[in-house]
């Protein structure tokens, strides 16, 4: 057994893809994808539909990002699909440098063929965060699949293990950093942990510049009017930054 592995099964993680299979599977990823209530957080929300976000999966989608662009030169596609409307959401796309937003989505595999169709990749090449039944035709579709363990569903659990939708089951419930863990997970398999974390540790000028071009990217917002996906302008929607 690989020490990564190792170290993630002896905390409790859960490799339905065996590992071999997972790593090469990651060699062909140009995109990460989140779902955002129940994979940033706990799920709960308030009276307005809001929820939250750490800081500690944030650093996790960055950390991420920055080992796909060692290893590419590039900077990868991310994006969040929502069942609904969440400004704070909409501030984490903005402030992190994410592409697209989607909101108010409840057929989420139409904002997954909306990006294929126009980023010009397949479902193959995208890397899916998840955790409920919403989200189970876009993890049916992606090349990798990374399931939030919400330990509630075990019955959910066990029919997306069954129906081979989860390549990942973290230890980590939503809202306890299984974001963080999923990432770290990745950039462990993408083999370059250590360069990733010594560079941003001393802000070195590889990742000054992957920064800088990180930030030159500003997320387009979209929503299904009329059975059609449309662009939003975010002033529209309540949202200034």
């Amino acid at each position: 057994m690989e020490e990564i592995e190792k170290l993630y099964t002896e905390s409790g993680g859960r490799f339905v893809t065996p590992y071999y299979e997972l790593k090469n599977k990651c060699k062909h990823i140009k995109a990460f994808v989140f779902d955002w209530d129940g994979v940033f957080n706990d799920g709960q929300k308030t009276a307005t539909g809001g929820s939250n976000f750490s800081e500690v999966d944030s650093m996790g989608t960055n950390l991420l990002r920055y080992s796909w662009y060692l290893k590419n030169g590039a900077i990868p596609l991310t994006a969040i699909i929502s069942g609904e409307k969440n400004e704070t959401a909409f501030y984490f796309c903005e402030r992190e440098g994410f592409h697209y937003s989607f909101f108010k989505i409840g057929n989420k595999i139409e904002a997954l063929n909306f990006i294929c169709k126009k980023e010009n990749i397949q479902p193959s090449q995208i890397a899916y965060f998840f955790d409920d039944v919403l989200d189970l035709p876009v993890a049916e579709s992606c090349g990798v699949r990374i399931q939030v363990n919400q330990k509630a569903n075990p019955l959910f659990v066990e029919y997306c293990e069954k129906n081979k939708l989860v390549d990942y089951l973290t230890y980590s419930k939503g809202g306890e950093f299984a974001i963080r863990e999923a990432c770290e997970l990745l950039i462990g398999l993408n083999e370059n942990f250590d360069e990733v974390i010594t560079n941003r540790k001393n802000y070195s000028q590889n990742y000054t510049t992957y920064l800088e071009k990180r930030n030159v990217s500003k997320p387009e917002f979209f929503t299904l009017k009329d059975k059609v996906i449309e662009n939003v302008n975010k002033g529209s929607i309540g949202f200034k930054m």
